[in-house]
């Protein structure tokens, strides 16, 4: 009886799907166990082998956790929304919708292209995935409640007094009763007092403005990064280098009216509950990194001959420092850059503004050594020397970070040290100032100790601690300052114009925005011509033609019927990708309720999940916004937990293996009688060896052709190039290029004619590890691997390359060993004949064995140390193998181990034993086997004998023998006498446990 991997898998899947075999109760009595991964996103490209290494480790502990009687929640879905959809949807003119589907479900598109499905693909892996809770963030059963807790948002303010979000019926109450004077809460800056009678003598729409200001969700002009050639904003993340990371186009920075999200509230409490959560220290430290807190004041600068008598607000870390500043600085896209500059610098600033809006924020982070700024001409008045400050613009100062404005102190920063000395001698910046009994000849002292103040007044023999806060003492008593702790985390942009996403449930009267009623959710995405913005520059949503709110039939209605009474304008904006990301978790938990998000009773009992695997590359993106929603929820009363995740672990990236083939264009000139050929590998090694320069030299190709090619002497230009090639066309273990495959293959047509340099009648390609990718043409499709060797192959495979977290090479030749090691297991339930399961008792090495792996297993499952698990069970198959184990009492509880890794295989085993005795069924909740000590104490010990320090045999007996029976034992042996030959040892060394010798 054969293993049939495509039989026995397809029967098993079909088991679990008509029998619903992995769906989760709301209502069990088993404890609750939450495993979820970071949903995929559904390209056309399908599924490598790279995207399932999370899933099958997360699915291991699923299995486990049911073995162990627990009820376990292992969910799917997809995160649908998204600018790839769309910018393919522009390219190919399908609709999103369509092409979002059929990369789910799989089939034919409108191009003739044959999609897999991410759906089959997922099926066939064997994953124990709960169907029945499926979320796709883009259909509108699932967009309703996004748009409900957008809703929410709006309709919520930021109470610093009680440490969360309230209702804004709250705040309105508030300002009824006594107006705005002692509201402490998260809001804009510099809101104008008013009083309870002030706030009931406003207009509606003068309380609607003012309360704009203290919504968690609100409309604000904002520096945002605009790519035209996307027609879109994009988030930081979405930027590379800057340009956008989708299609490598240009980024600038803009201002724009958007919807943002005050996750600024929620900054301490995010900082906080990091302390609270399981998640690697590494991703811990990059929201730490991201929210940035720091401790010291904001200090303001008055603007010398300022007719608005402006003022320069700065936060500093270091108010000791205050006179120590030498000049101030301000980002290029402060609002305050086109009112002071002077003049006579308007037009060195502005072309200076400008330059700067095409550099991302990242870029200018990260550049720390370009040094470039403009003086604007402008000074600011010292708090306390009342001494003239020049104010330049710099680069290296962000709009959003802080106020956009720094007080520069060159004697204690570094970056401060380096612009003055770089505009030394310049008009409108003066030497620096040293205010430390330290030498700055060379550098900055920036250190926060080893140092008295010196030239700073009422300052001068403090410290850094006493001088700070003594300086903020006196900025108090002034008025020009105070304590202040301050965030690098900025409200999260909430815009996006474009087409894919959700639809905000807004509309405008009088520019004002308004909330549409939870009963008409949700608005639905309307059919658009064209995805790409209005000749206007307004978004893809401003092509509908049916996209307006008629405020008496609560309904969407012509854009021709819009009149400002009846009819109003909605928003033209969609929400980000983001937005349905951010609570995906608890639909899970309710996945059908058409009324709320999730039940109350049902998001109690499953909380928050357990664990959750993903990439890291979310760390300062959907895991800090998800914690942002997440404790909003739960200050509102819908959400059970402050935190998500209790878990989290990033799996590492499976690395494909390139392949290049090497080609040289030359010619006359360049353009011109163009040839090309290919050069082997193997010739080029031979060419570096011999330490000769390969790029674009002529004389090079002349030494390396040979007389292959007649060269012409006239030939005056070169270019060397790899290009990746596609893997289909090379022999993956010889590396040797199947040249004729490859003229033939579509993306290669332009080099049907071109030469191949062979060296021994061979092409040989380069190889490269890299990030598995289409664009790289090193892509594994998972498919061809369950097809060829089986899922159970690949799920224990991809364990077996290494420690989850790590990223590591693909190498497809790996995998035959695994497949090997499956049929060893099923041998040893099977000969050619069928079973061959006895009852028998099994020996002590057989149980000694079986515990070894239960007990290996169980450990490396509950570390997440799965790839040590695989080796243990190839360990112990080999070790049964020896044994000629066919024992019942051993091969069941194998069976279950095996289970969480290889489950198809493991269902068929379990399935051959029941069939003879108790018709077990499925093996999915079979309780998983527990240690016993007692089968790995060891009762004997075979010791070495050894004659003079030289082992001559062995000998086996108990261990609780004492020296002096070992030895009377030993020396009745005949093999003793034989080597002793009639002489008595002088010594007989005997370690009980250790080892025996004879001396002499």
């Amino acid at each position: 009886m054969k293993y049939h991997h495509e039989k026995i898998e397809a029967k098993w899947q079909q088991y679990w799907a008509e029998n619903q075999t992995f769906a989760a109760s709301n209502t069990s009595d088993k404890p609750k166990y939450y495993v979820l991964d970071m949903f995929p996103y559904p390209s056309g490209a399908g599924l490598h082998v790279g995207h399932p290494l999370g899933y099958i480790a997360s699915d291991i502990v699923a299995r486990y956790k049911r073995h162990q009687g627990f009820n376990v929640l292992h969910p799917q879905g997809y995160d649908s929304f998204g600018l790839p959809a769309e910018q393919y949807a522009i390219q190919t003119g399908q609709h999103p919708a369509d092409t979002t589907r059929m990369n789910i479900e799989g089939g034919v598109d409108k191009s003739g292209n044959t999609i897999q499905g991410y759906r089959n693909q997922l099926d066939r892996i064997g994953f124990s995935f709960d169907w029945s809770r499926e979320v796709r963030t883009s259909n509108p059963d699932y967009y309703k409640h996004t748009q409900w807790i957008f809703i929410q948002l709006f309709e919520s303010w930021y109470n610093k007094n009680s440490d969360k979000a309230e209702s804004i019926c709250t705040l309105m109450q508030e300002f009824d009763k006594n107006g705005n004077a002692n509201v402490n809460a998260v809001c804009d800056d510099n809101i104008a007092p008013f009083s309870a009678e002030d706030w009931k003598s406003f207009s509606s729409e003068e309380q609607q403005k003012i309360l704009l200001h203290y919504r968690l969700t609100y409309l604000a002009e904002t520096e945002v990064n605009w790519c035209a050639a996307l027609g879109t904003v994009l988030a930081n993340d979405e930027i590379v280098n800057g340009v956008s990371e989708r299609g490598g186009h240009p980024v600038v920075r803009k201002k724009m009216t958007q919807w943002s999200m005050r996750i600024s509230a929620y900054a301490e409490r995010l900082l906080q509950g990091l302390n609270e959560i399981d998640w690697s220290e590494s991703i811990k430290e990059s929201q730490r990194n991201w929210i940035g807190k720091s401790v010291g004041a904001m200090v303001s600068f008055k603007v010398i001959a300022s007719e608005a008598k402006q003022s320069i607000e700065v936060f500093t870390t270091r108010p000791d420092t205050i006179f120590g500043v030498t000049f101030m600085t301000l980002a290029p896209e402060h609002e305050l850059v086109s009112q002071i500059t002077t003049p006579e610098q308007k037009a060195a600033v502005e072309a200076y503004v400008e330059a700067t809006a095409k550099r991302s924020e990242r870029e200018r982070m990260a550049d720390v050594k370009t040094i470039s700024g403009v003086f604007t001409g402008a000074y600011a008045e010292h708090p306390f020397t009342k001494e003239p400050i020049p104010v330049w613009i710099g680069d290296y100062v962000l709009a959003g970070y802080g106020t956009g404005a720094v007080m520069a102190v060159p004697c204690g920063d570094e970056r401060d040290y380096a612009f003055a000395n770089f505009f030394k001698g310049t008009h409108g910046m003066p030497a620096i100032k040293n205010i430390f009994n330290q030498d700055i000849s060379e550098a900055a002292y920036g250190e926060k100790g080893g140092f008295e103040l010196v030239n700073s007044d009422f300052l001068n023999g403090l410290d850094y601690k006493s001088g700070t806060k003594k300086a903020i003492e006196a900025l108090e008593k002034i008025g020009a300052g105070n304590a202040k702790v301050n965030y690098r985390l900025r409200d999260a942009v909430f815009s996006r114009q474009r087409y894919w996403g959700e639809p905000f449930p807004v509309y405008y009267v009088n520019g004002l925005p308004q909330m549409i009623d939870k009963k008409h959710l949700p608005i639905v995405l309307p059919e658009v011509e064209k995805y790409l913005p209005t000749e206007d520059g307004q978004p893809p949503l401003g092509n509908a033609t049916v996209w307006a709110w008629d405020v008496e039939k609560s309904g969407v209605v012509s854009c021709e019927l819009i009149d400002n009474v009846k009819v109003f304008p909605l928003e033209l904006n969609t929400m980000p990708g983001w937005a349905g990301s951010s609570w995906y978790w608890m639909r899970y938990m309710d996945a059908h309720n058409t009324e709320e998000f999730a039940n109350e009773e049902a998001l109690k009992y499953w909380e928050n999940v357990d664990l959750y695997i993903g990439g890291s590359e979310h760390a300062t993106g959907h895991l800090l916004y998800s914690r942002f929603w997440n404790k909003f929820l739960k200050d509102r009363g819908y959400a059970p937990t402050e935190e998500p995740f209790k878990k989290l672990i990033n799996q590492g990236m499976i690395l494909g293996m390139s392949a290049f083939v090497y080609r040289w264009e030359y010619g006359v000139n360049e353009g011109e009688n163009r040839k090309v050929i290919f050069v082997s590998k193997n010739i080029i090694d031979k060419s570096i060896k011999a330490g000769t320069e390969l790029i674009n030299e002529v004389d090079v190709l002349n030494n390396i052709i040979g007389n292959q090619v007649i060269f012409s002497s006239k030939t005056a230009w070169s270019h060397f190039t790899p290009i990746h090639v596609d893997l289909s066309v090379i022999n993956d273990i010889t590396n040797e290029l199947d040249i004729e495959k490859f003229k033939s293959h579509p993306l290669y047509t332009d080099y049907k004619d071109a030469e191949f340099i062979l060296e021994d009648g061979k092409y040989i390609v380069g190889r490269e590890v890299e990030k598995m990718s289409k664009s790289k043409y090193n892509v594994v499709s998972p498919d061809d691997i369950c097809e060829e060797y089986g899922a159970d192959t690949l799920r224990l495979y991809e364990m077996f390359l290494g420690p989850l977290e790590q990223s590591k090479p693909w190498n497809t030749a790996g995998i035959t060993g695994v497949s090997g090691f499956l049929k060893k297991l099923w041998r040893l339930y099977f000969d050619d004949n069928g079973s061959v399961i006895v009852n028998d008792e099994p020996t002590a090495e057989m149980y000694k064995s079986l515990h070894k792996t239960i007990k290996k297993v169980t450990e490396d499952i509950e570390n997440f140390s799965f790839n040590t698990s695989v080796s243990q069970f190839m360990i112990c198959v080999n070790e049964l193998q020896q044994l000629k184990c066919n024992h019942r009492a051993i091969l069941e509880p194998l069976a279950i181990l095996v289970s969480p890794y290889a489950p198809h295989i493991a269902e068929e085993l379990w399935s051959a034993l029941g069939q003879e005795s108790r018709n077990f069924g499925t093996i999915a909740t079979v309780a998983f086997p527990k240690f016993e000590e007692k089968y790995l104490v060891e009762s004997e010990k075979e010791y070495p004998v050894s004659f003079n320090g030289k082992m001559r045999f062995t000998i086996k007996l108990p261990l609780d023998l004492t020296a002096a029976q070992i030895e009377e034992i030993v020396m009745a042996d005949e093999r003793t006498q034989n080597q002793l030959q009639g002489r008595t040892p002088n010594k007989v060394i005997i370690v009980p446990g250790k080892i025996i010798n004879l001396v002499g």
